[in-house]
């Protein structure tokens, strides 16, 4: 109902004024057809809300708002009294009705919806009071009482917009608001391009109030459009949709004006144009209803989607501004805020350039520089300075894989990220630690030689050794470090590298904890190399072989059980013993497989005993980290009876070790296998220097007396009363005696008067195939019957 059209120039503003003097009725109730599709976009959300109780009256308004809008389209231009009379009243006045039950119902604090309820008002007082003009006959001079009404809606909503925007960006991150700036000042630069003639035409515009209203329209339309810009990106990621009716409500709202502003003089009342004002309103009305039903859900939009499309089609936008700049001439405000959109749009993508280089370097678990960042870091700093002496380390953790397979991988990477904290904190400012992958890390000193790395080194394994805790469990864990010099040693990363490896390695085997590169190493790795080639072979061509130690009963002198123990039969190198390939076996991951193996050929085996009448019980030595494997119980107790024999015909020896690293783990698992028949026994007992409350605890069946008690027997009083006190020891708990290492008779009679239960060693016989055990065992039966 204004007298001026909301954006025509100053020259047009009487013109248009009164060769419409109806015209100022309703023109705020149009809509082109862009509009009308994003206004179907909203009508599921907008059907589910008002499916709501208590909503009657936003649905009278929403009959009255389509009733309106057909009414336009069917009775064609030109005023008419129903329609764009009493029609187009009623329909605004339901609007202020619901505009201001919202503000009621929202109480105080809510200055934004009493901001938009005095807003709508404006323009609909405005519109009352030109068609009570129009009424009786009177033409609106220009400026009128109608201007403040339009005017004061631009006013009040960009400021309602603005606190909307100061609320959600506190929380958001920049990316956000960098996102939302770029979707305002895009927005803006099209609206400024569309209202280039507008705003040339602004120098022109007369020092008075028609001119000051003139100006006013195309900047108000130009604050409303970055506050919608605004508002449409800094809540794109806000899971309240409630936001979409009031962004398209003025968008519908000024693009009706722009269309009005565009076609001028030939804008005719009466056409669906009008509905553009009303549709725009009455969102803004249901969104300002809605804001005060918290249980309302408008929408289901991807955050995603809402997050990207703003700022892409901005930026589009405003490429397409300066691409048009070149062909016809446009407001420098339009070129400016084009150019300003396109800038702030590129900073993401710089940014993201940079964050994906940092991740490029950086390891994803512990915030560590990675492999790659350790080549640019070795290439600088020897670039700089070649003559400075330095050190490469690498540390890698022993028995890691053992945590992951009993803790899960989540725990060991919880220990991964200590281990990389705890070694920085014990570097000087200028070395650099980096994580290689798995367990290995790398550690470059500056200014080091080799007495600086080796205190290095013990610092670094000093400050390993202090307990973890990981699932509520402390654990301890220690780490073998390689250390290779520069220049002495290498004048490259790769060649430094290897040769730290290889001394990691021969630190590792050696349990040394730590070792410096030695020329002689090389020749050892290129061996270690190829043996666990070797290795892998000879687990898939079944080139593993068991040599049986028989175990005597000292009670009776017979033989009921044997110990099986591997041998690997190699092609050219001949037959190897365990200290020559199981530490490389666990360090490679391949215990696993191996103990597979050789529970297979020692079942096996015990199955042809027992179908032979020979009733033996077979023990089979486990890593730790065989036992760490949670189906441990189940796939042997599978073995067993896949071969028809009874669960006691296999024993399984476990180290003194394994049952202190992890004693509620061990408790678990034992438990299940003594379940089901498998009887346990305690290998190398006296050696793990532990407490003896494991034996309490644990379900255990026998005791083996590691052969380091035994040989000394014949000569060492105290050893032999050791031995005496361990075997009653043993006896007391209700547990059997085994001693090994058995060299000699003196020592075999002095276990027989102790009371031991059962022994084993070279005095008795030595480890052998099973058809050679078969032999023996026959020569032994003829002895004893001839005897």
């Amino acid at each position: 109902m204004r007298t001026m059209p909301g954006l025509v120039p100053a020259r047009s503003i009487s013109t248009v004024a009164h060769r419409h003097p109806a015209a100022t009725l309703n023109k705020r109730q149009s809509g082109s057809s862009m509009q009308s599709n994003n206004f179907a976009r909203l009508r599921g959300p907008v059907l589910g809300y008002f499916s709501q109780s208590g909503m009657w009256l936003v649905w009278v308004m929403s009959l009255l708002v389509a009733a309106y809008t057909g009414a336009l389209l069917l009775h064609g231009p030109g005023f008419n009294l129903l329609v764009d009379g009493v029609l187009s009243m009623l329909t605004q006045s339901v609007l202020l009705t619901v505009c201001w039950l919202a503000v009621a119902r929202g109480g105080r604090g809510h200055r934004e919806l009493l901001l938009t309820a005095v807003a709508a008002t404006g323009v609909v007082a405005a519109n009352v009071y030109a068609l009570s003009a129009n009424s009786r006959g009177e033409e609106l001079p220009f400026p009128s009482p109608t201007n403040p009404g339009y005017l004061l809606f631009y006013a009040l909503m960009t400021v309602v917009i603005g606190m909307l925007v100061q609320r959600s960006a506190r929380g958001l991150a920049w990316s956000v608001l960098l996102d939302s700036a770029v979707g305002t000042l895009g927005t803006a630069s099209v609206l400024a391009a569309l209202l280039s003639p507008f705003l040339d035409s602004i120098g022109d515009a007369k020092p008075d109030a028609t001119g000051s209203i003139a100006v006013a329209y195309p900047l108000f339309s130009l604050l409303l459009a970055l506050a919608v810009g605004g508002i449409a990106a800094s809540q794109s990621t806000n899971a309240d949709r409630r936001w979409v009716l009031l962004v398209f409500g003025l968008m519908i709202f000024a693009s009706t004006d722009i269309v009005f502003a565009i076609i001028g003089d030939r804008y005719v009342i009466g056409t669906p144009l009008d509905a553009g004002w009303v549709i725009g309103l009455a969102l803004v009305a249901v969104w300002l209803d809605s804001s005060t039903r918290p249980d309302a859900v408008l929408g289901h939009a991807a955050h995603s989607a809402a997050a990207l499309a703003l700022p892409a089609v901005s930026t589009i936008a405003a490429l397409g501004v300066l691409v048009l700049s070149s062909q016809v001439p446009l407001a420098p405000l339009a070129i400016a805020l084009a150019a300003a959109t396109l800038g702030l749009a590129a900073l993401p993508l710089i940014s993201r350039q940079m964050v994906l280089r940092r991740q490029l370097r950086t390891d994803d678990l512990t915030g560590l520089p990675n492999r790659r960042a350790l080549y640019t870091a070795v290439a600088g700093r020897l670039a700089a300075d070649r003559a400075q002496p330095r050190a490469l380390m690498l540390l890698d953790l022993d028995r890691f894989k053992e945590i992951n397979d009993s803790l899960g991988h989540d725990a060991g990477d919880r220990l991964l990220i200590q281990v990389g904290s705890r070694l920085a904190s014990e570097l000087a400012p200028g070395d650099f630690l980096a994580r290689l992958g798995g367990d290995e890390f790398a550690i470059l000193l500056n200014d080091s030689d080799r007495l600086e790395a080796e205190a290095a080194a013990l610092r670094l394994r000093t400050a390993l050794a202090a307990p973890f805790t990981l699932e509520g469990i402390s654990l301890q864990t220690s780490g073998s470090i390689g250390i290779a010099l520069y220049p002495d040693q290498g004048d490259d990363l790769t060649g430094l590298l290897r040769k730290a490896d290889m001394a990691m390695y021969k630190a590792k085997s050696g349990h040394s904890g730590h070792h410096v590169y030695r020329s002689a190493d090389n020749s050892h790795g290129a061996t270690r190399l190829r043996t666990l080639h070797e290795l892998r072979i000879a687990l898939a061509q079944d080139q593993l072989v068991l040599h049986y130690q028989p175990k005597i009963e000292l009670g009776t002198g017979t033989v009921n059980g044997v110990e099986a123990l591997v041998r690997w039969n190699h092609p050219t190198r001949g037959l190897l013993f365990p200290d020559q390939f199981l530490a490389m076996a666990e360090e490679a991951g391949l215990m696993h497989a191996l103990t597979q193996v050789v529970m297979r050929q020692a079942l096996d085996q015990a199955a042809v005993w027992l179908a032979a009448g020979r009733s033996f019980t077979v023990a089979v030595n486990l890593s730790a980290s065989s036992l760490v494997d949670a189906e441990l119980p189940e796939w042997v107790a599978a073995m067993i009876e896949s071969r028809g024999l009874p669960a006691s015909a296999l024993t399984l020896e476990i180290t003194e070790e394994f049952l202190m690293a992890d004693r509620d783990r061990a408790r678990e698992i034992l438990t299940r296998l003594r379940a089901s028949g498998i009887r346990i026994s305690v290998d190398d007992f006296g050696t793990g220097y532990s407490s003896l409350a494991y034996l309490r605890d644990l379900p255990i069946d026998e005791l083996k007396l590691d052969q380091s008690f035994v040989f000394p027997m014949a000569d060492d009083a105290r050893a032999a009363a050791l031995v005496a006190s361990t075997i009653d020891l043993a006896h007391g708990l209700g547990l059997r005696m085994v001693a090994e290492g058995v060299e000699n008779g003196v020592a075999y009679d002095e276990l027989v008067r102790y009371g031991c239960d059962y022994a084993q060693g070279y005095f008795i016989c030595r480890p052998i195939p099973a058809a050679d055990l078969d032999q023996w065992l026959a020569r032994r039966e003829i002895t004893a019957t001839t005897e």
